[in-house]
């Protein structure tokens, strides 16, 4: 069976980068022990501007920050649903506002996808 990933693109500002490094660190140690196979969080290095979509477009990225790439990685789909319950249920991740998480959560955007090809 193939993999199951969850998708995140994240404007960040850069500024922020020490705290938002912070903050998924612990976001990716709760979700490694409920179980995901891969946790990563990726900062922009080579992501230019398109004409008319990029990463800095999809988020609507302001001059002072940065576009974060992140994924998790599950077994399936199923174990993506079960795990995520347990994450979105972890005291360690009930306090998180999005007022004061350090990128603006209204321009972040993610979503979940059926691997089709793994090598």
């Amino acid at each position: 069976m193939a993999r199951y990933v969850d998708g995140f693109v994240v404007p960040v500002p850069k500024k922020q980068l020490p705290a938002y490094r912070r903050m998924a660190r612990t976001v990716g140690k709760v979700w490694r022990e409920h179980g995901v196979l891969e946790y990563c969080e990726c900062v922009a290095d080579d992501v230019p501007p398109g004409k008319v979509t990029s990463f800095p477009r999809s988020v609507k990225l302001k001059p002072n920050e940065t576009v974060v790439f992140a994924w998790v990685t599950y077994k399936s789909r199923a174990a993506r649903d079960r795990i995520m319950k347990k994450v979105m249920a972890d005291p360690r991740l009930a306090g998180m506002d999005p007022k004061t998480m350090p990128f603006d959560t209204k321009r972040m955007f993610f979503g979940g996808f059926k691997a089709i090809i793994e090598l």
